[in-house]
This record gives C-alpha cells, sequence and structure tokens, in this order.
C-alpha cells in the first residue's frame, strides 16, 4: 500500500554543505522533517556539487517520513556563476555584465529536465529572458 501524501514543498541549499541552521532547519522543522536526518541525507547525496545551489522537491507523508528529488540549480544562480558576478542588477535591464551563446546553451540543457520546454532552443529563450532581467546581455545572437 503506497504511503499517504500530507504535503511537498522546495528548499534551496548549498550541495554538500547545507546545515540545520536558519533557514533550513526551521522550515523542515515547520514541515514535520527531522533536520538532522534530512540535512545528513541531502548531504551525501550532493557533496558532488560542493556549495553549488541546489533545488529539491521534498514530499512529506502522514507517518512523518520523508523522500526528496534533486531539481538543477535556479537559472539565476547559473547566469551569476557564467558572468561573474555576484548578483543581478539593481534595476532591471541595466547591463552590468554579459555571457555568450554557448553558455546560454550549456545552461539551458542543464536546466532543460526542470523547464517548460520541448526544446533547447525555447529553454535557451527562457534562459535569456532571465538574464535580460538581471541586467545581463547575451552575446554572439540575438538576445
Amino acid at each position: 500500500m503506497a504511503k499517504k501524501l500530507e504535503k511537498q514543498f522546495k528548499i534551496v541549499a548549498p550541495g554538500g554543505q547545507a546545515t540545520p541552521a536558519p533557514p533550513l532547519g526551521p522550515a523542515l522543522g515547520a514541515n514535520g522533517i527531522n533536520p538532522g536526518q534530512f540535512i545528513q541525507s541531502f548531504n551525501e547525496r550532493t557533496k558532488e556539487l560542493n556549495g553549488k545551489a541546489v533545488t529539491c522537491l521534498i514530499s512529506v507523508y502522514q507517518d512523518r517520513s520523508f523522500d526528496f528529488e534533486l531539481k538543477s540549480s535556479p537559472a539565476s544562480a547559473l547566469l551569476k556563476d557564467a558572468a561573474g558576478i555576484d548578483k543581478g542588477a539593481g534595476t532591471p535591464q541595466t547591463p552590468i555584465a554579459s555571457v555568450t551563446r554557448d553558455q546560454v546553451k550549456a545552461i539551458a540543457e542543464e536546466k532543460l529536465a526542470d523547464l517548460n520546454a520541448p526544446t533547447v532552443e525555447s529553454a535557451m529563450r527562457m534562459i535569456e529572458g532571465s538574464a535580460r532581467s538581471m541586467g545581463i546581455t547575451v552575446e554572439g545572437g540575438d538576445a
């Protein structure tokens, strides 16, 4: 007999380096998950990502057990890494950095499974839109 799903929620945590300190620990505790148990499992499965932001979908069941599914990093985090910046522009569409079409394609291919996009080209357009709103220009083609 299948377990009865009680709730699902998402978190973003550093791969392999998550701690039960706020904001992660209280968010887990408030949803009925033992933070220590989750952190140990999460860090074990993400140790090769070493600090890279990882999105995680957590399912909590009625018997207080849980499982989680790892997703790709947020597009904004991947774009910031590719552009070599700490944060996006203070005002939208104010150019502060740039990335190449090849970098956008690599990000789109990494995120394709998590995006609502049928092709890499349409995923690239989504990533380019995120880049524009962060003040990152895309060089080497239409943006």
